[in-house]
C-alpha cells in the first residue's frame, strides 16, 4: 500500500528539510540561468526560519519526508506575496505544485487583508510560467536582475481563482 502526500502548515522543525529541498530544487534554475548565487541557493537556515516566523509556510509530506513546500506573507498593501514553491524532482508533474499553490491561496484568502496574490519566476522557467498561468496568474511586470535573468511578476485577485476538480 502506497503512502499519500499530505499538506500541512510548516513547523519550525521542518526548516532544515525545507532548506535542503530548496537547495536541490533550485539547481535546475541556477543551471538554466547560469547563476549559482541566486538567493534560494544562498539562503541561510536562520533566514529561512525568519521567513517562516514572519509569514506562512506549507509543506507536503510523504511519510515523514518533506517533498514540497511554499511560503509567503501578506504585506501592508494587502498583497499576498507567494514565494519558493518547490517540489522534489521525483514528484514533479503530478499536480503537487498546483495543490500547494491552491492551499496557500486558500490560507491567504482567509486573511482579510489579502486583496491580491503575487509571485515571480524567471523568464525562461517555462514550467513555472505554465503552472501560474493555469491558475489564473497574469504577468504584470518584468525586471532585469542579471545579465541572463529577467524576473516576471505575475498577479491575480482572489476572485480570479481557478478551481479545478482535481485540486
Amino acid at each position: 500500500m502506497g503512502m499519500s502526500v499530505t499538506i500541512s502548515a510548516a513547523r519550525a522543525q521542518d526548516a532544515e528539510q525545507i532548506l535542503k529541498l530548496q537547495y536541490l530544487c533550485y539547481q535546475n534554475e541556477a543551471e538554466l540561468y547560469g547563476d549559482y548565487t541566486i538567493e534560494p541557493l544562498t539562503q541561510t537556515l536562520d533566514d529561512l526560519r525568519s521567513e517562516l516566523d514572519s509569514g506562512h509556510g506549507l509543506v507536503a509530506r510523504l511519510g515523514d519526508e518533506v517533498v514540497a513546500s511554499v511560503r509567503g506573507s501578506v504585506d501592508e498593501t494587502g498583497t499576498a506575496r507567494i514565494a519558493k514553491l518547490i517540489v522534489h524532482p521525483r514528484l514533479r508533474r503530478h499536480g503537487l505544485g498546483g495543490r500547494l499553490l491552491d492551499a496557500i491561496e486558500v490560507h491567504f484568502t482567509a486573511e482579510p487583508a489579502a486583496r491580491r496574490f503575487q509571485l515571480f519566476t524567471g523568464h525562461r522557467s517555462e514550467g513555472n510560467l505554465r503552472l501560474y498561468r493555469s491558475r489564473g496568474y497574469a504577468p504584470v511586470a518584468t525586471e532585469q536582475v542579471g545579465p541572463r535573468l529577467r524576473l516576471v511578476t505575475l498577479e491575480k485577485t482572489p476572485a480570479d481563482r481557478v478551481y479545478l476538480a482535481s485540486a
